[in-house]
């Protein structure tokens, strides 16, 4: 019988970015994978903004932008010579890093951290009773080996076992687009620090930079039962691309289906879907990795707060309620573009035309780039902070916003940051109540002629926000989420 407080099964990003984040916590971790290896290829490259801040928080982001590429800019090709080109800042600007790398990286972290990765382990049963979870697994030769943890978080993929032996649907479907996918070096001229769309009658098609010189095209298949090879790549490239561009050689060819699936429930007792386990999408705008990293950050601080007796266990139910939701705004949106990519020659000149005039009228920089770049992902009031009304100018419960980030916390701890003049009121009872409950709250105040506050939750979203009347609500409705231990300490 082997133990530990948490048993991770899959070591793909998503599990090792759990696995690391619970261990540099102290909490005890055990990783078990099917595979006998790491897998290899780029597969997942885009890693925006808000996952980089994993990276941050982990001390591992140079390193991360060291194996990476960094993205400057969004290119859409609407027409031969016309470019609406949305430059990125760094609050929307994501990292090209291949997955194998982010693999690695994490790995190499949680071997620092004390903690490994057990290969060559296939789960196969899941049950789970009183304070405990026990899952059974088999190695290749037959050899079975049971782990019992406190609790269970499963990373194992789109065939998840573990969200199976949990008996939970994965409603949704198949898209019935394919996707060519190639990659390799190219020759000829192209913007090579941005992510390049061509929106042509023939088809649209991506051109995205990766490390070491290469690149990758993607783009729906017009006969997805065609093979795929070097030369078919190469052909997609010519229909599809600016001309004048080659593969001087093709590493990567390969066709891929997607779905649009949803688990019904991201959590059944004591166990925990995170990532494709939890959802899958469209490839479109990159987003399926950062989802699953959101995920992963939006679980741990609770996990870690329940499991270090700091907030009450009911917290863990707004994992689902959050993440569901996070999930169906982002399977909707992916959906809606790859909809858009696939249309008829008629409707893609209508879609060409008011591309040109969102982006002649900054209507287009200004809803797509944070939308992708995960800013538009909106919560409901699930742990119940929010107050009876937020004012104008302040970001809405359930939001982040680049203007309120998080201040460092190696403790992780939820930010009150007050408003109003220096030493008045605002000041003295935000820091009184940090006081008060040390352990779960962190203050800061902003010098301004107004007074309210934001309360930030460990995971850069808006808990809270209001005029210094609320905040005796706030304090009420925090102490709910907490742990009789850890009322004013």
């Amino acid at each position: 019988m082997n133990t530990s407080k948490v048993l991770i099964v899959g070591a793909g990003p998503c599990g090792l970015m759990t696995a690391v984040e619970l261990a540099r916590r102290g909490i005890p971790v055990t990783v078990v994978d099917a595979a006998e290896e790491a897998a290899t290829g780029s597969r997942a490259v885009l890693l925006w903004p808000y996952s980089l801040e994993l990276f941050d928080g982990l001390g591992l982001r140079a390193e991360a932008d060291k194996r990476g590429l960094p993205v400057q800019a969004l290119c859409y090709h609407t027409a031969p010579g016309t470019v609406l080109r949305l430059p990125l800042d760094a609050h929307h600007a994501p990292l090209v890093l291949p997955q194998e790398e982010t693999v690695d990286l994490l790995e190499q972290e949680l071997r620092r951290l004390g903690g490994t990765v057990e290969r060559g382990l296939r789960v196969t049963a899941v049950s789970a009773g009183g304070n405990t979870v026990t899952a059974t697994a088999r190695r290749a030769d037959g050899e079975e080996v049971t782990f019992r943890a406190d609790w269970l978080i499963g990373a194992d993929g789109s065939r998840s076992t573990v969200r199976q032996c949990l008996g939970i649907a994965f409603a949704g479907a198949q898209v019935p687009t394919s996707f060519l996918v190639a990659e390799g070096p190219l020759a000829g001229e192209f913007e090579p620090d941005a992510v390049n769309y061509y929106l042509g009658r023939a088809g649209v098609m991506l051109i995205a930079p990766l490390p070491g010189g290469r690149a990758r095209i993607s783009g729906a298949l017009d006969d997805p039962a065609a093979p795929v090879t070097p030369e078919s790549a190469q052909r997609m490239l010519d229909e599809r691309g600016p001309g004048g561009l080659r593969f001087t050689e093709v590493g990567l060819a390969a066709s891929y289906a997607s779905s649009e699936r949803i688990a019904t429930r991201f959590r059944s007792g004591r166990c925990f879907l995170v990532g494709d386990a939890a959802h899958v999408h469209t490839p479109t705008g990159g987003q399926g990795l950062n989802l699953g990293f959101a995920d992963v950050r939006n679980l741990v601080w609770k996990l870690a707060g329940v499991i270090d007796g700091r907030y009450d266990a009911a917290i863990l139910d707004s994992y689902d309620t959050e993440r569901r939701a996070a999930a169906e705004q982002t399977v909707a949106a992916t959906g809606k573009m790859t909809r858009r990519a696939v249309l008829g020659p008629v409707a893609l000149l209508v879609r060409n035309a008011l591309m040109s005039l969102a982006h002649r009228t900054g209507a287009l920089a200004k809803q797509l780039v944070p939308m992708l770049a995960g800013w538009q992902v909106r919560y409901p009031d699930a742990l119940g902070l929010a107050g009876p009304g937020t004012p104008k100018g302040l970001p809405q419960p359930g939001t982040r916003s680049p203007a309120w980030p998080l201040d460092p916390d190696p403790a992780g701890r939820f930010q009150l940051v007050g408003m109003g003049p220096d030493g008045g009121t605002m000041s003295r009872r935000g820091a009184e109540l940090a006081e008060r409950l040390p352990t779960v709250l962190k203050h800061r105040h902003r010098v301004t002629a107004g007074s309210g506050f934001v309360l930030l939750r460990p995971d850069g979203y808006v808990a809270a926000a209001g005029p210094e009347a609320d905040l005796g609500h706030l304090t009420a409705a925090l102490k709910k989420i907490l742990t009789t231990s850890h009322l004013e300490r």
